[in-house]
């Protein structure tokens, strides 16, 4: 009798439990991602009208779920200007001799330097590791010159043509530039003019939450609802729908927003973010982790990629930088005795954990861990043209959300709580 109580208390669980994710329906997953990836998104690309237009789609499904809105925002869009700068004239001279090789990286209108102006000089040498010192002194964090011995001049015009596009950045800006010369020494006289042209484009994350009877810890739930746009045809399709990568996630997100919000108030509050821009540059997850106390997100469940099944079979979910936290371990305590499993990235060569908009917020001690199904080392669909919805599984995709839905449980009800991640430790 001893051993059939604890079995009939498990079949009242998982009975009960079957019941609340039948909630998660298959139809409404297939409506949702139909409509993120289909055509006339045009692959959703960040900085054009189709990526506002699936921002939009997901701001009506909020509203339709019955979400709050986020930080005394007006709307579920949270919308923020990026700067982009573009070096329309730049002009170097030595004494009298102009310096044509030479190319500049700022954030700034315009600049008139010279040796008197307390900018910081840097010197690559004949016999330096070009690459090694130009991607450090690319980084710096203060405005400075760059001079580098003509010996590197081969090296200097391949970098040049990528480091010189122009660079976008969200605010508040920070006033830098950073000018790259051929020189084989620091001249002791010079004069530096640059001037730069200005253009602001406008994203929208897209957020909302269920208020918790703990108002101020926040379990996150996300995925980026950008993709690549068009490409290049192929057999005349030259649509990058990118329903995998990431319909599938804001997918996700939207299908767990309805489900939990069917569940009556949290222990935690629950946190639901279609981020943008996560292709371009990881913008919309900068400028949201700007907006908020780090410390309130208890943990952050990234959805990435998950239409597709894992190599581990049906039913199993892979969890980006496993050792970062215990983050891992508590959703695998959580399913056991399920259906469901959960397991450490199985291609850390890839580097995962610091390719989505989980380590943004991982940086800032968020336990913040991407989940993701798809083989990624073999998947032919992704960032292409054929990444459509007739290349995924929508049971796997369905009963995916279910499992995170599962595995999410005793961190929103408070009874487990993920340790946070050492920013020391995040790249």
């Amino acid at each position: 009798m001893k051993r059939l109580i604890p079995t009939l208390i498990l079949a009242v669980i998982l009975c009960y439990s079957g019941r609340l994710f039948a909630q998660i329906q298959q139809s409404e997953v297939e409506r949702i991602i139909g409509v993120l990836a289909a055509d006339d998104m045009m692959g959703r690309q960040a900085f054009t009208p189709y990526a506002d237009k699936a921002a939009d789609f997901i701001a009506g499904e909020f509203k339709r779920i019955g979400l709050k809105k986020w930080n005394k925002m007006k709307s579920y869009l949270q919308t923020f200007p990026v700067y982009q700068f573009s070096v329309s004239e730049l002009s170097v001279s030595a004494g009298d001799k102009a310096l044509s090789d030479a190319f500049a990286s700022t954030s700034e209108k315009e600049i008139e330097w010279t040796q008197d102006s307390g900018i910081k000089n840097l010197f690559i040498g004949e016999g330096d590791n070009f690459r090694e010192m130009f991607n450090e002194y690319r980084r710096s964090e203060e405005s400075a010159v760059v001079w580098i011995h003509s010996a590197h001049k081969p090296f200097f015009s391949r970098y040049a043509s990528f480091a010189a596009r122009a660079g976008r950045t969200i605010g508040p800006i920070k006033p830098k530039t950073i000018v790259f010369v051929i020189s084989d020494e620091v001249p002791a006289a010079y004069r530096i003019r640059m001037s730069a042209k200005v253009d602001t484009q406008n994203l929208s994350n897209v957020v909302g939450y269920i208020k918790g009877k703990r108002k101020h810890e926040f379990v996150l739930f996300s995925g980026h609802y950008d993709h690549i746009g068009i490409l290049k045809p192929v057999n005349r399709d030259s649509i990058a729908n990118g329903a995998n990568d990431d319909a599938s996630g804001t997918t996700g997100v939207i299908t767990l927003a309805e489900y939990f919000k069917k569940q009556g108030k949290p222990e935690r509050s629950i946190l639901f973010v279609a981020f943008t821009a996560e292709e371009s540059g990881g913008y919309g997850s900068r400028y949201f982790s700007n907006q908020l106390n780090p410390d309130e997100i208890v943990a952050m469940f990234n959805l990435e990629m998950i239409g597709k099944p894992a190599t581990d079979g049906p039913n199993s979910a892979w969890i980006t930088g496993f050792d970062k936290s215990d983050f891992g371990q508590i959703l695998q305590r959580a399913v056991a005795g399920t259906q469901y499993k959960f397991y450490a990235d199985p291609y850390p060569s890839q580097n995962l954990f610091y390719r989505s908009d989980n380590a943004t917020l991982a940086r800032l001690g968020v336990p913040a861990h991407s989940i993701s199904t798809t083989p990624i080392d073999v998947d032919k669909d992704y960032h292409q043209v054929s990444d459509e919805i007739s290349t995924l599984d929508m049971a796997h995709l369905t009963n995916t959300i279910k499992a995170v839905a599962a595995a999410a449980a005793t961190i929103i009800s408070g009874k487990e709580t993920p340790s946070r991640v050492d920013p020391s430790d995040v790249d």
